[in-house]
Parts: structure tokens; C-alpha cells; sequence
């Protein structure tokens, strides 16, 4: 097996993967993902043909992985723990001090013995959004408020997001909604469009302002098929899902490798995919 940094030329490889796998991803997030980690996209071969995927993604001293795809006609040889040793190696190059992934049951005992730890579970809800909730005071985010939004984000998750967030805005303002009290940030709400469905995510926002978010978020996409993924301890979101009539797809357990990560839960109303956390 032979691993190659990933380059645009694979962007089918990427998208058949992910189909394949009945993923949410589009081409546009694939070359997110490489224009946010260039170095950090890997491509495994086997016998000379393109065989799996993964990514990385740095902010600052943190990671993510995400991607971890394998062609279902070869799985079973290792490729998806070569990919995911690679990636290891490729961050502790760059001295990272905190790597952190999505797991899915099946996975995880595979993370566990590279050392990874279970942080906290995480649940995709999905459905069609079909009883308007209420309206609420949230406001289009503007490019003059997206610093509060970065500095925001930083102070809850721990991590300085700031490539990730300022593309999300830049690609998709529309999806883009906050709560500001005065001078103050309270909260934001992103979304995109995906191959499946709306992604709603991430979200992250006061107590008091998160139903707001997700009720705006919600309203917006009425009619259409969402996902979104909440953390289980978080029971305001899970009731705030469930209330829309969305239920529960499949289950993650978020992970870390190294020094743990001080972010708030209960401020995490929705995720959007391991490499935006």
C-alpha cells in the first residue's frame, strides 16, 4: 500500500467514496477540505489504483480527522489504520497537541487501539422539517460581525476556528444567523447544502439563545430534508430535534488523542461533521 498527499485530481475518487458510503458530502466540501489542509490529504493506493481517503485539518495546536473512506472492495486490508496511522504521524510532525474525531460504533474499538478516548456521544438526527416553529430574533450574519462569531466559537469550543468558520461564511452567508445583545455575541448557526440533505451545524450558542438558533434554523427549512448532529448530553438540542419530528439516523462518539479539550457541551447545540467539530 502506497499513501500520496491527496491533490484536485481526486476529487472523483472523493465523491465516489462518499457515495458509496451514503455520505453527506459534496464536491465543494472536498476541496474545503484541501484548500483548509493542503499537505494534510491523504489518498491511499493499492496494486497502482486509488483504494481510500482522509483528511486532516489543523487549528493551532488542535486536529481533526475526518474522511477515513475505504472502497468497500477492499476493505478489511488495513488500509483504513494505514491511512489513519499516516495522518497521526503527519500531525505529530507538526507538534499537534490534540487530535479529535467522530466515531462510529464500528470504528471505534480501531481508534481505542491507536489510543484514542471517548469524549461524549453525539447523535444524527434526520427528517423533514414539517411543523414551522416559532420566529425568533436571530439576524443574518454580517461580515462585520463574523470576528465576534470566530472569537465567540474560541471561547466555547476551546479551539481557534477561524479558517473554517470565515469559509463557511464565505461560501454560504445565507446560512450564516446570529443573536447579538447589544455589543454582544450570544450565539451562531451555520448550514450548507449537502448531497443528501441540509446540514444544520455547527451551532453554538448561550442557554438561553440556542432554542432561538435552532427554531430559526428550523423555520428556514421547512419542508426540506435536514441533518443534524446534537451531543446527547446536550438535552435541550435532543428535545429541540425531536419536537421538529427528526429522528435519530445513526450515533458518533466523539474522541480525543492527547490533551483534552475544555469545551462546553451544553453550548454545543448542534455539530456539522468532525473536521468543523
Amino acid at each position: 500500500m502506497k499513501i500520496r498527499r491527496m491533490t484536485i485530481d481526486d476529487l472523483p475518487l472523493g465523491l465516489r467514496l462518499t457515495r458509496q458510503a451514503g455520505w453527506n458530502q459534496t464536491e465543494s466540501d472536498w476541496q474545503r477540505f484541501m484548500n483548509m489542509e493542503p499537505d494534510g490529504c491523504f489518498v491511499a493506493e493499492l496494486d497502482g489504483s486509488s483504494a481510500g481517503t482522509t483528511t486532516t485539518c489543523i487549528f493551532d495546536g488542535v486536529a481533526w480527522i475526518a474522511m477515513v473512506l475505504v472502497d468497500k472492495s477492499v476493505r478489511g486490508r488495513g488500509i483504513g489504520t494505514g491511512l489513519l496511522k499516516h495522518a497521526l504521524d503527519y500531525l505529530q510532525e507538526r507538534n499537534i497537541r490534540t487530535v479529535r474525531l467522530d466515531a462510529t460504533p464500528a470504528g471505534r474499538p480501531i481508534y481505542e487501539k491507536l489510543g484514542f478516548v471517548p469524549e461524549y456521544e453525539l447523535g444524527r438526527y434526520e427528517g423533514v422539517v414539517r411543523t414551522p416553529p416559532p420566529a425568533s430574533s436571530v439576524s443574518n450574519a454580517t461580515a462585520q460581525v463574523v470576528s465576534d462569531i470566530i472569537e465567540f466559537d474560541h471561547r466555547i469550543t476551546g479551539t481557534h476556528r477561524a479558517k473554517m468558520l470565515t469559509r463557511l461564511f464565505q461560501e454560504f452567508p445565507e446560512f450564516v444567523r446570529c443573536v447579538r445583545r447589544g455589543s454582544k455575541m450570544q450565539g451562531y448557526v451555520a448550514a450548507r447544502p449537502g448531497a443528501n440533505a441540509i446540514q444544520i451545524g455547527p451551532c453554538i450558542a448561550t442557554a438561553s439563545d440556542g432554542p432561538s438558533l435552532l427554531s430559526d434554523s428550523f423555520r428556514r427549512c421547512v419542508g426540506k430534508r435536514v441533518f443534524i448532529d446534537v451531543p446527547l448530553d446536550n438535552v435541550g438540542a435532543v428535545r429541540m430535534a425531536e419536537a421538529a419530528q427528526l429522528t435519530v439516523q445513526r450515533c458518533f462518539t466523539r474522541m480525543c488523542l492527547g490533551e483534552r479539550i475544555s469545551d462546553n457541551v451544553q453550548a454545543i447545540w448542534a455539530s456539522s461533521g468532525p473536521e468543523k467539530g
